[in-house]
């Protein structure tokens, strides 16, 4: 009878003895991106995008799931688009908004592009924080989770032809008042990446990028995080443009750059399963996860 005894005095005075950090469970992101990228291509206005949509829906049913819809003006003409914003109540007044687009590139429509890394990885890697939340009474701030539709150009990426769905829910957050309550907005891309190496995104707000750099720092995964800097038009823009702290967590660098492709695997056919893996999700999970819990101490 005495020995659990002495086993919680050693587990109180050496925390060492107790179990090894539980991580987050990046073989289930994988996994569900990998039946998220079995849909095949899903861009805009395709059959795909559709079964996409259902995805999202059929993965949230039962919970506090709003469809964000409307019509982006596009260099093809008007074209339906939906968000999903899914949400998880706290106890503390604000809101943590964690975001990352779900469809893929529209001009690339002929060449069987997938976006396994490429919008896959991260829709993955945000349904297996939803399973990590839900069920959960969350002390802190709300967590919202946002799918958007519409990050990809339709044409070319510039001007106004890409970020649809961010700069729609940027502004209507902004004439509703939602903006006002988001503590910290952090976006996820290309975070499967099998050689994981974040970039310190330089628009992003700088104490929400010093607040990540310590959570992979305090979740063991510095090494992975901010070795390069640079400046990255993606979805956090919008909401950065309106004042809302904001971060950028991406692998722009993904792949090898060959003269066939100089841009390593982004925008290719290659973008592929076999190129991401369930420790480059561990990684963003455990690090994501963590800031989550830094942001709800300030």
């Amino acid at each position: 009878m005495g020995y659990p005894v002495l086993w919680v005095l050693l587990l109180l005075m050496f925390p060492a003895f107790g179990l090894a950090q539980q991580h987050f469970r990046g073989d289930r992101a994988l996994e569900i991106t990998r039946e998220f990228v079995t849909i095949g291509p899903r861009w805009c206005l395709s059959p795909g995008h559709v079964k996409a949509e259902a995805f999202l829906r059929n993965e949230f049913r039962h919970d506090q799931l709003e469809e964000d819809t409307f019509t982006a003006n596009t260099p093809i003409g008007p074209v339906p688009m939906r968000n999903f914003i899914v949400r998880f109540p706290g106890k503390k007044d604000g809101v943590i908004v964690l975001t990352t687009h779900y469809e893929t590139n529209y001009p690339l429509r002929n060449i069987g592009f997938v976006g396994a890394n490429d919008g896959g990885s991260t829709t993955g890697l945000l349904i297996e924080i939803a399973n990590e939340l839900r069920g959960k009474v969350l002390d802190g701030y709300s967590v919202w989770l946002v799918f958007f539709d519409g990050e990809e150009a339709i044409e070319r990426w510039q001007g106004t032809d890409n970020t649809y769905g961010s700069r729609h829910l940027a502004a209507k957050w902004g004439q509703d008042g939602t903006l006002k309550r988001i503590k910290a907005y952090m976006l996820a891309d290309m975070l499967g990446d099998k050689d994981l190496n974040v970039q310190k995104e330089s628009q992003s707000t700088p104490w929400l990028i010093n607040l990540v750099a310590e959570a992979a720092r305090i979740t063991g995964h510095a090494k992975y995080f901010f070795q390069t800097e640079g400046a990255v038009s993606d979805d956090h823009l919008p909401f950065v443009q309106r004042g809302v702290p904001s971060i950028d967590v991406i692998d722009i660098d993904y792949g090898p750059h060959t003269q066939e492709l100089p841009d390593g695997y982004h925008h290719t056919a290659q973008d592929t399963m076999d190129k991401i893996s369930a420790k480059s999700l561990t990684v963003a999970g455990d690090v994501f996860l963590e800031s989550i819990k830094l942001i709800d101490q300030r």
